[in-house]
């Protein structure tokens, strides 16, 4: 009797064992055959721009934080091109300090309008059609950030420049790169040095929006754990098999 019974609740457990198992084995094949099948037209559009979303509001976030650019040494706004000898002159006679209080000050006016980008991205992509989805999904591995390129500059330059101006007074880079350039044209035989300083700072914060943006647009083309729903799966997954 014992051992019917043994065998009764050993033959149970396997019975319900085999159904989970089964269970299992059908949720996991059918999960799979959603991957692997070719996305509609509209999980097309919706996937792609689901990840073009997500990379631009990262990108935007993470460099409107304090010391987004600062301490970023990839999009760190330093002295102009023009300027380069003033900063090396200065840093020369002792007055290094001056110099870093004026980086620090651009950088803090980047970190300003940065937050400002987001609504301009979301717009450019509401506007995508199917066509331009399917060229960035299936192009260059820069393709969306060449997209945004083309499509947001001219908007990312108006919005930017009114806060950049009004952030570099704000936070006395203006002031900061009179004083240096005072003490600069003050050197005997040194060449002045003219720079639009708003248009320069607005220009190179744009920069490096786009530079965040191409990473987190290679992140998500290369890197499947950075494809967070089976949406992204599916639609990364047939762009990558169209590749092949």
């Amino acid at each position: 009797m014992l051992s019917f019974k043994r065998l009764s609740i050993g033959i149970l457990f396997t019975g319900v064992f085999l159904f989970q198992a089964s269970c299992t084995t059908a949720q996991i094949t059918d999960i799979l055959k959603q991957v692997n099948s070719n996305p509609s037209t509209s999980e097309i559009t919706s996937g792609l721009k689901e990840a073009l979303e997500k990379g631009t509001g990262i990108s935007a976030d993470r460099l409107s934080l304090q010391d987004g650019y600062l301490k970023n040494l990839d999009v760190k706004i330093l002295f102009p091109e023009e300027a380069k000898q003033v900063e090396k002159t200065l840093r020369s006679i002792g007055l290094g300090s001056m110099c870093d209080q004026v980086i620090t000050s651009l950088n803090r006016a980047a970190e300003d309008a940065a937050q400002e980008a987001k609504p301009i991205f979301t717009s450019a992509i509401k506007q995508m059609s199917f066509q331009d989805v399917q060229k960035i999904l299936l192009g260059d591995k820069n393709a969306a950030t060449m997209y945004f390129k083309t499509t947001t500059t001219d908007s990312l330059s108006a919005k930017f420049s009114p806060i950049i101006d009004s952030s570099l007074k704000k936070v006395d880079a203006t002031k900061y790169w009179s004083d240096v350039m005072t003490r600069y044209n003050k050197i005997p035989l040194v060449k002045k040095v003219d720079t639009d300083l708003t248009a320069y700072v607005t220009q190179k914060a744009i920069n490096g929006l786009f530079l965040e943006i191409a990473k987190e647009e290679l992140k998500i083309r290369e890197n499947i754990s950075a494809r967070t729903s089976p949406l992204l799966q599916k639609v990364f997954g047939y762009a990558e098999s169209q590749k092949k």
